[in-house]
């Protein structure tokens, strides 16, 4: 294994005169642009599915007759498998090459994404969701890499202004086109409109982008894998039962919610033990590292995981088509893209902290703005949040991107993205489960105390879209408390001031 991994560093990946790793150039006379295609294609993909997804759920769930546990397992199967395997992943990328393992993903997550169309019951789709995110975490733990080991200087921003316009488009673009094919089509089609993106990623991927290893990489570690998974299983299970089960004090909840725990205690102890840890702990031993941790939880966790509900409101409460969902959407979405893309020229130029905390405080606000739903309520009350939420997320987005990698040194990138990756599909997983819970809970209360259904589910919106607000804000606290700017890598090319 020593020999395989030395034959590797001295033919695949050459080093410079430190010891950072050199990517090895395609033929091609400048092949970052190339990289920054192929990425910024492959996460479109990504975040396209996950758009398109949480318009569709309605029309799953009247086909394939599910509860709303059986909707919070379609995006939590996928969520799940996406945070238990980024790390690994991320590792298998560093030691093997970033581009093998970023175009592998490529080819599983479409192949997942066929699954999910053909799947014939809520079953089948939840597992054919858990394999298309092994094909995402492959992706996610790369793209950031590969862009770091592509770019550097003032040219990084700009491939992570771009990466971050990538995905203001894809939100954009998401819940119109998921409407059009749900409606014009079938929800099925959500999925299978992945394949012609993949093909066109896969090209770019073998063809043009340079390889690039971890020169320092060593062997996966299985065992914080799997201790990793099964506390993030169990926790996550253990959210969604509390809604579906008998509540917070059911004793199924408390066994795993107090398993989630005990596993993760190990997992911590085995990282501080082990030689090649799939998460060095120590990276938090800088406070900006740690900063951007909960800001990828906050992110996913709350207007992420609300927009969830807010969909079934608009879909299931107020009657509109996935199409007219969609359109209704695009105030959240069109002022995100806008945010994302101005917020992607200032990357290179204004402190992180000041685009982060800001951008989460923004999204706080919006998302207050969104309260005092009644049974009554049009759909334009939701408008003056939406824009203000939108315009937070874009700010928030290309800013987490580079955090995620701009404070470890380049040979570093794979660990540090992937475990960024990592903690906003935890963010997104206990965020859905979360809320989902909570939802369920307060919409029973609400029909034994006599409420009619509706008028129990805008309550029980009201109520998550609150809790939605305080994670929004605790997040721009600890981005404004933790964040320096005097921790990010010279090639990020700004000012090491704090």
């Amino acid at each position: 294994m020593a020999q395989h991994k030395a034959a590797l560093r001295e033919h695949a990946t050459p080093t410079g005169e430190h010891g950072t790793h050199v990517a090895e150039k395609p033929p091609s006379s400048d092949p970052k642009w190339w990289t920054l295609a192929a990425v910024c294609t492959g996460v479109f993909m990504l975040l396209l599915d996950l758009t398109i997804v949480n318009v569709a759920l309605p029309d799953i769930q009247q086909q394939m007759h599910t509860p709303l546990s059986g909707l919070q397992w379609v995006i939590d199967a996928y969520a799940l498998s996406l945070a238990a395997l980024l790390l690994t992943t991320g590792s298998l990328a560093d030691l093997y090459g970033r581009k093998r393992i970023f175009a592998l993903g490529i080819v599983v997550f479409t192949v997942g994404s066929a699954a999910c169309g053909f799947a014939p019951n809520i079953t089948l789709l939840q597992l054919s969701r858990a394999f298309q995110g092994i094909g995402g975490a492959a992706m996610f733990s790369t793209a950031l890499a590969l862009l770091a080991s592509a770019f550097h200087g003032r040219d990084r921003g700009i491939a992570f202004g771009a990466f971050g316009a990538t995905t203001g488009v894809a939100v954009a673009v998401g819940p119109v086109l998921g409407g059009v094919l749900t409606s014009g089509l079938s929800w099925r089609w959500i999925f299978f409109v992945n394949i012609p993106i993949c093909v066109i990623a896969v090209a770019i991927t073998m063809l043009r982008v340079a390889e690039s290893h971890d020169p320092q990489a060593g062997r996966p570690d299985w065992f914080g894998f799997v201790v990793f998974s099964l506390s993030l299983g169990a926790l996550v299970y253990g959210l969604i039962e509390a809604g579906d089960a008998g509540g917070w004090s059911s004793g199924r909840v408390l066994v795993c919610l107090a398993l989630a725990a005990a596993l993760m205690i190990v997992f911590v102890l085995a990282e501080l033990k082990i030689a090649h840890p799939m998460f060095d702990l120590g990276l938090l031993r800088k406070p900006t590292f740690t900063g951007s941790l909960f800001a990828a939880v906050g992110i996913s966790a709350s207007i992420f995981s609300l927009l969830t509900y807010l969909i079934l409101y608009v879909q299931n409460v107020l009657g509109y088509s996935p199409v007219a969902t969609g359109v209704r959407f695009l105030f959240l979405s069109a002022s995100s893209f806008v945010a994302a893309a101005v917020a992607g020229r200032l990357t290179s130029h204004v402190p992180t902290k000041l685009l982060l905390g800001p951008g989460f405080v923004i999204i706080g606000v919006g998302l207050l703005l969104m309260l005092g739903i009644h049974a009554d309520t049009g759909w334009t009350h939701l408008i003056a949040g939406m824009v203000v939420s939108g315009l937070g997320l874009g700010l928030v987005n290309p800013p987490l991107a580079s955090a995620a990698v701009g404070v470890v040194p380049t040979e570093r990138a794979g660990m540090a993205s992937g475990v960024n990756a990592t903690f906003r599909q935890v963010g997104v997983a206990t965020g859905i489960a979360t809320l989902g819970s909570i939802f369920a809970d307060e919409v029973a209360s609400g029909v034994r105390s006599g409420m009619s259904r509706r008028a129990s589910f805008v309550h029980a919106l009201d109520e998550i879209t609150l809790i939605a607000a305080v994670i929004s804000l605790a997040a721009a606290a600890f981005c404004f408390v933790l964040i320096r700017q005097k921790d990010f890598e010279v090639s990020m090319g700004r000012s090491t001031g704090d």
